[in-house]
């Protein structure tokens, strides 16, 4: 009796959309077999997403990764944007019993980066980088969240972080203008509260309460309708429509660029630095300017140490769940690491 083809099932699970996918070693974690796409806020749990999903598909679950917008604790989560509590003993219990491995989402795009593709990334800087180095990841997304790759015997592990809660540092006089402007709002200023897609309508209302820059009618009608003023503030930036708007990201680049180089001093990612989230790929033009870069470098003695590090935009839009079926696959004893890796 033919046994069905077993695969790897991995899985991006956020707020506004779960992606499902099923992934074979042959053809590796850039070419799912199959993907499906659910709206998340429709489902009472992921176990209902995953019934639907896998119903009437003759196959058979080796193994399970899902990418999770939250923190895991033993093989558990809350999920921040949802109302989901997601455990992995019981997704088992969805997948006949398959082994099941619960990533926060930064840590399911760790795992991707070694495998990045030339048409995945967009280099910044492109530096010297040291064989085998450290890597970091920071992603600016609706949060910011941070990683960290070690070279250990003959691949990459990644790390997870929360540095994106860190406390806010200024690096000069108008960023301690910002940071006294915030402190009396919010208490605790993270550098999540300023270098994510939450945090630049706080840039945008610093400038504009503080008188720097006058805030257009249309502009203050665009923000007034939206339900999210970041897209509106971003867009107006990138399209040079209002001077307050392209003075909101020129910050936002500047914070970016500072704390980029702050991961990277903090775990000395000499292989390079990597920038995931949504926001990076959309700002380009922005992160090419000097800003980025010299904010990057400011360092004081380890300004010339900066300079050397590779700065990369990763461009692909999936890069937490081909993570997570790269981390399905590299816990298989039949996968090999230096063929599918690119660093």
């Amino acid at each position: 009796m033919n046994q069905p083809p077993q695969f790897h099932l991995a899985g991006d699970i956020g707020g506004t959309k779960t992606v499902l996918a099923l992934f074979s070693l042959d053809q590796g974690p850039f070419q799912p077999l199959e993907k499906a796409v659910f709206p998340s806020s429709g489902f009472a749990s992921l176990e209902d997403i995953l019934r639907i999903y896998l119903k009437d598909k003759p196959v058979r679950i080796q193994s399970a990764s899902f990418g999770i917008a939250g923190p895991v604790y033993k093989d558990r989560v809350k999920t921040t944007n949802l109302p989901w509590v997601i455990e992995a003993r019981q997704l088992s219990q969805v997948i006949d019993k398959a082994p099941v491995w619960l990533l926060n989402d930064l840590l399911a795009m760790a795992y991707a980066v070694p495998h990045l593709r030339p048409e995945d990334l967009r280099t910044i800087n492109s530096g010297t980088p040291e064989t085998h180095g450290p890597l970091g990841v920071v992603a600016p997304g609706t949060g910011l969240g941070e990683a960290f790759l070690i070279w250990e015997g003959n691949r990459y592990y990644p790390h997870p972080s929360e540095g994106g809660h860190t406390d806010f540092g200024p690096a000069n006089l108008a960023e301690l203008a910002l940071l006294n402007y915030l402190m009396p709002r919010l208490g605790h200023v993270s550098y999540e509260r300023v270098c994510s897609g939450s945090g630049l309508p706080n840039l945008y209302n610093f400038f504009r309460d503080s008188g720097r820059y006058p805030e257009p009618d249309w502009l203050k009608t665009e923000l007034a309708e939206a339900a999210d003023p970041t897209p509106v503030i971003a867009r107006a930036a990138m399209e040079k429509r209002a001077a307050i708007c392209q003075a909101t990201l020129d910050l936002f680049v500047a914070i970016l660029g500072s704390e980029a180089g702050n991961l990277a001093l903090k775990v000395f990612s000499t292989g390079g630095v990597y920038l995931g989230g949504g926001i990076p790929p959309r700002i380009i033009p922005f992160l090419e300017k000097e800003l980025f870069m010299n904010a990057f470098k400011h360092k004081g003695r380890f300004s010339g140490a900066l300079t050397k590090i590779p700065v990369h935009v990763i461009l692909n839009p999936e890069l937490a769940l081909i993570g997570a079926a790269c981390q399905g696959f590299e816990t298989t004893d039949s996968y090999d690491w230096a063929k599918n890796s690119n660093l």
